[in-house]
């Protein structure tokens, strides 16, 4: 017999409805997951069909002006060398670091864009009691987004959104396969976890909730932190800006300091 690790599976929860402002997310994926999840079970859900539940749809005749509305600070800018237009990577009102602010025009109706949920973490730790209440067993939540990435090509999902789930695993201190200690190791785990549902979720296939079943470990009390855990504090954020603007900045700084 074939010697074989740990392993864990992703599946994606189908026959879900359309979501719609003033909808019961919770309760329609309690209703989804009834005789389907088990204790230990990680449910990854897009965070746009808990946008359209909140009412976070707002009438945008210019998704510019949208972007601008949730944008806290510019992070880089560049214009389309074809003058299409402009992308913006700007931190938003969530405090996340992403291109447009998270404003969607698809999956929107016309006129319309989405916004994120206006406070991610609540709304999955919302989403999880009613879960663990109306099932009776232990499961985590993560809502997902998607980002790109610095330094890579395309995009991937990621944990905007958590609740009773190791978000950080913190393996500082501990030893590697060779004894040596490790001092700054600590993987996303809720990024990776995203990241492992939108394989099943697919980008347009209507499948907007994953299950992840086998890593019951990471599942924890409703009390720990959420993903706004993951977001880098300004002091250690070592890429605040994009270079054309880091170089505007320092470029400004040293007229300042050469007009004294």
């Amino acid at each position: 017999m074939t010697n074989v690790g740990p392993e864990f599976s992703v599946f994606a929860l189908l026959g879900l409805p359309e979501f719609r402002p003033g909808d019961d997310v919770a309760g329609i994926l309690g209703d989804a997951l009834a005789g389907v999840a088990r204790d230990g079970d990680i449910v990854a859900i897009t965070s746009k069909i808990v946008s359209k539940a909140e009412g976070r749809i707002v009438a945008a005749a210019d998704r510019e002006d949208a972007i601008t509305a949730e944008t806290v600070r510019l992070v880089a800018e560049r214009a389309h060398a074809d003058g299409s237009g402009t992308t913006r990577i700007v931190e938003n009102r969530q405090g996340l670091v992403m291109a447009a602010a998270g404003v969607d025009a698809s999956n929107a109706p016309d006129g319309h864009v989405l916004l994120l949920p206006e406070n991610p973490d609540r709304s999955a730790l919302h989403i999880a009691q009613v879960l663990r209440d109306r099932l009776g067993i232990r499961v985590g939540v993560i809502l997902t987004d998607t980002f790109g990435r610095p330094w890579r090509e395309g995009q991937t999902d990621q944990a905007i959104g958590a609740a009773g789930v190791t978000v950080l695993e913190q393996l500082a201190g501990t030893a590697d396969a060779n004894g040596k200690t490790l001092h700054v190791t600590a993987p996303a785990v809720a990024d990776e976890l995203a990241a492992a549902a939108e394989l099943v979720k697919g980008k347009a296939a209507g499948r907007p909730v994953a299950v992840i079943r086998g890593l019951g470990h990471l599942v924890t009390g409703l009390d720990v932190p959420g993903a706004r855990a993951l977001q880098r504090a300004s002091d250690r954020d070592m890429f605040r800006q994009g270079s054309q603007e880091a170089y505007a900045e320092g470029y400004a700084a040293g007229l300042a300091t050469h007009s004294d």
